[in-house]
């Protein structure tokens, strides 16, 4: 647990007090300035200090609306620690409608950063100093790119004893044991030794209501976990025990054309599976794309006009995949939108 007084921009926090900060990112060159909104909940009692971050990548929006949710819950009266919320990251990103920063660089392989260095590098350094290094936890919300749809889905580094517990407690139906990649963000929150999950559904500049309410419902169960949150007193469904993959790949198309995909988004396939044909508007040369390996299909091109070498399925590797289904299924059930309740009952997004 972090004793060091929490401070954001030389604002402190008393327990039992939520605080909006507009934290100076620089100026445009119309002379605005810009400001990336965090959001912090203290809770009454001590306890861990929890951020989660969004729009890292500026076209992935979905996350920005499960912390609205989350921050929305009745539930966090009862919190125990700190939340610190940024649930937009990449401002000019989100601004723009685009994955990059104005200057072309992906921000979340541009971490730890440097005071003095790109605007991606000054960008990370500012969420590393106020945020990150000041966090016990971490939570980084996440979505497909464009025209790119992933199944709901946690990535982490599994060696790690508590970040494996955390990303089980999540209860999503596919874990997906992930290598730190070099300047993402959870590379530089593990050199602070801090348990970080990614949180990955859903599609860039779209939202997806099965997704939202999965990442909200995860996020509460992180919590719990970290005795942020009391237990849930409700009768609820039999936990998911998710599945662990250690390694998954993308199958390419070897031509170009127009792709008429097979198989859904969540499906089990089988080596040899048939996951879609690309052919000519004429029909006159076809290509039929077959599965490479035994698994199940965590991410998939939404986008039927194709070149050569695009990726079509990203398939997790499984050999036993008899059961992933049937988990996807009762997942995606789980999470429906239900009917409204009241007049002051949220509406679904559809």
């Amino acid at each position: 647990m972090n004793h060091v007084p929490l401070s954001i921009n030389g604002i402190k926090f008393k327990p039992g007090t939520r605080t909006t900060i507009d934290l100076p990112v620089g100026r445009l060159y119309t002379h605005t300035p810009m400001t990336m909104p965090v959001h912090v909940v203290k809770g009454k009692k001590t306890g861990p200090r929890l951020f989660i971050s969004a729009a890292i990548h500026g076209d992935e929006i979905n996350g920005v609306e499960i912390i609205r949710r989350l921050l929305k819950l009745p539930a966090l009266k009862r919190l125990k620690g700190t939340i610190i919320a940024v649930p937009i990251v990449n401002i000019h990103g989100l601004i723009n409608h685009s994955r990059y920063l104005p200057d072309r660089r992906d921000l979340n392989r541009s971490f730890p950063g440097t005071e003095k260095g790109s605007l991606a590098a000054r960008l990370a350094n500012l969420l590393m100093n106020e945020i990150v290094s000041q966090s016990t936890h971490g939570i980084d919300l996440h979505t497909g790119a464009i025209h790119r749809e992933n199944l709901p889905q946690i990535r982490a580094n599994l060696d790690d004893e508590e970040t494996n517990a955390l990303a089980r407690a999540f209860n999503v139906p596919v874990i997906i044991s992930s290598d730190l990649r070099d300047g993402s963000l959870r590379e530089a929150a593990a050199e602070y030794g801090i348990p970080m999950l990614l949180y990955e559904a859903g599609e860039a500049l779209r939202f997806d209501e099965v997704s939202i309410r999965a990442g909200v419902k995860g996020i509460i169960n992180v919590m719990r976990k970290l005795e942020m949150l009391p237990a849930s007193r409700s009768k609820s469904k039999k936990r998911i025990e998710p599945v662990v993959a250690r390694s998954s790949s993308w199958i390419r198309t070897p031509e170009s054309g127009i792709l008429r995909a097979m198989v859904p988004l969540g499906s089990r396939v089988k080596k040899n599976t048939l996951l879609g044909v690309v052919g000519d508007p004429f029909g006159e040369t076809e290509c039929n794309v077959f599965s490479s390996f035994n698994g199940i299909v965590i991410g998939r091109t939404n986008l039927p006009l194709v070149n050569e070498g695009d990726a079509l399925y990203h398939i997790a590797r499984f050999e036993d995949i008899h059961e992933i289904e049937a988990k996807v299924d009762e997942f995606k059930e789980e999470h429906l939108p239900e009917p409204m309740k009241s007049p002051n009952s949220e509406s679904p997004i559809i």
